[in-house]
C-alpha cells in the first residue's frame, strides 16, 4: 500500500490542497492541546519551505445544520499554526465561498491559508461531487495527511482526489507512516504477534477480534467486553456493563479462538463508580451482587504483561480497565510498564489507548501512537480505505 508522500513532488510556485486533521480540542478561542497540529507540520513545512502555495482543509466538532456554529471555527487552530510556523496564515471566513477563493488566488510562494470549517456545510459529509469540485478547484496538488478520518467517505477525502484525476495525488507524512506501521503490523509482522484489545463492547471489535484471531499468537482481552465473555462461560458478572445480546457471539469467538484467546483469570470489582468505593479482588466469573468490574485483577496483569513484554510486535486497542480512576488504572498500567519494557515494535491504536498512554507517562517509550481510533481500528478489521487506495502508487 506504498504511496506517494508529498515529498515525491514538486510544490514550487504550485497550490498544495491538503486534508489535514485540525480537530483540536478549544475552550473558547483557546486551543488547549496542539498536538494535532504539530503533528501535521513535517508534511505542511514541506510545501511552505520549497516555495509552495498551501490551502488546508479539516473539520472541528460536530456541527449541526441551522445552528450557531461560530464554535466550531477552524480560527483559533490558524492561530496556533501561525505560532508553530513564525509567519502569518490566512484564515478564510468560508469554505468554498467568495472569501475562500479570493484568499486562494491571493497566495504566494510560501504561503498558507486555512478554509472553514468543511462541515459548516452538509455536502461534506454527504460526499458531495458539486462541493468537492469546488475545493479541487483551488488545487494543483492534493495531500491527504488527515489520518483519523481514512475511514471515512466525505467529501475532502474521497471526492475532492478523484475530482483531481490527472493532477498528483501523495499522502503527507502523518499518513504514510500510520499506514507503514499498521499495515505491516498485520501484513508481515515479527513474531510473536500479540493483540491486546479493551474497552466496553464486544460489539465495537468483533471484527477487530476476528480478523486478528486468525493472524495473532495470542490476543488478550480486557475492559467491560470480558464480562461478556465471563458470561458467555456461565459466570457471574454482578452489576458490570455486559452486553447480554453478544453472548452468543462470545461462545463463538470462544471457540474459534481456542488458545490464541487469552482471557483474564481475576478482576478487581467495587461496589460503586469512584475510587473511594468498596474493593475486592475476585476470580473471574465472581463478581458478587452489588459490585461491577472495574479492571483486570493483578494475577491477570501479571500474565499479560509477560506475554507483552515477550512480544515482538503488540497492537492495544483499548484500556484493561477504568484507568481514568484510581486504583482501577493499575492493569492498564502493568500492560503500558510491559509494552514500555519490551523490546518488540509496539503500535498503540489511538482512542482511549492512546489518552492512556499518555497520561501514564509512557508515550516516548512505545513504538507509535496512532493518531486515529476509529481509522486504526478499521485497518485492525483489514478494512481497505477509498481515501488512500485511489491516491498515487510510490
Amino acid at each position: 500500500m506504498a504511496k506517494k508522500t508529498i515529498a515525491d513532488v514538486d510544490v514550487a510556485g504550485k497550490t498544495v490542497l491538503m486534508r489535514v486533521d485540525f480537530n483540536v480540542p478549544l475552550d473558547g478561542t483557546t486551543v488547549t492541546d496542539d498536538g494535532r497540529i504539530r503533528m501535521a507540520l513535517p508534511s505542511i513545512k514541506s510545501v511552505v519551505d520549497r516555495g509552495g502555495r498551501l490551502v488546508l482543509m479539516s473539520h472541528l466538532g460536530r456541527p449541526k445544520m441551522g445552528e450557531d456554529n461560530s464554535k466550531y471555527s477552524l480560527a483559533p487552530a490558524a492561530a496556533k499554526l501561525a505560532e508553530h510556523l513564525g509567519t502569518d496564515v490566512a484564515m478564510a471566513a468560508d469554505t468554498v465561498g467568495d472569501d475562500a477563493t479570493a484568499k486562494v488566488g491571493a497566495l504566494t510562494d510560501g504561503g498558507v491559508v486555512v478554509l472553514e470549517n468543511l462541515r459548516f456545510d452538509d455536502a461534506e459529509k454527504k460526499g458531495d461531487a458539486e462541493f468537492a469540485a469546488r475545493l479541487a478547484a483551488f488545487g494543483d496538488i492534493y495531500c491527504n495527511d488527515a489520518f483519523g478520518t481514512c475511514h471515512r467517505e466525505h467529501a475532502s477525502m474521497v471526492a475532492v482526489p478523484q475530482a483531481m484525476d490527472g493532477k498528483p495525488r501523495v499522502v503527507g507524512f502523518l499518513v504514510e507512516k500510520e499506514i507503514r506501521y499498521l499495515t505491516d503490523a498485520i501484513e508481515t509482522p515479527a513474531r510473536p504477534f500479540v493483540a491486546v484489545l479493551g474497552g466496553a463492547k464486544v460489539s465495537d471489535k468483533i471484527q477487530v477480534i476476528k480478523n486478528l484471531l486468525g493472524i495473532c499468537d495470542k490476543v488478550l482481552i480486557g475492559g467491560a467486553m470480558a464480562y461478556t465473555f465471563s458470561l458467555a462461560k456461565g459466570g457471574q458478572v454482578g452489576e458490570s456493563l455486559v452486553e447480554k445480546d453478544k453472548v452468543e457471539l462470545a461462545k463463538e469467538l470462544m471457540e474459534a479462538g481456542g488458545d490464541v484467546l487469552v482471557l483474564p483469570v481475576d478482576t478487581h470489582c467495587g461496589d460503586d463508580f469512584n475510587s473511594a468505593c468498596n474493593k475486592e479482588v475476585v476470580s473471574a466469573g465472581e463478581i458478587p451482587d452489588g459490585f461491577e468490574g472495574l479492571d483486570i485483577g493483578p494475577q491477570t496483569a501479571a500474565i499479560y504483561s509477560e506475554i507483552v513484554e515477550g512480544a515482538a510486535t503488540v497492537v492495544w486497542n483499548g484500556p484493561m480497565g477504568v484507568f481514568e480512576m484510581e486504583p482501577f488504572d493499575e492493569g492498564t498500567r502493568a500492560v503500558a510498564e510491559a509494552l514500555a519494557n519490551g523490546s518488540g515494535l509496539s503500535i498503540i491504536g489511538g482512542g482511549d489507548s492512546a489518552a492512556a498512554i499518555r497520561q501514564l507517562g509512557f508515550e516516548d517509550k512505545v513504538s507509535h501512537v496512532s493518531t486515529g481510533g476509529g481509522a486504526s481500528l478499521a485497518m485492525l478489521e483489514g478494512k481497505t480505505f477509498a481515501a488512500v487506495e485511489l491516491l498515487d502508487e510510490a
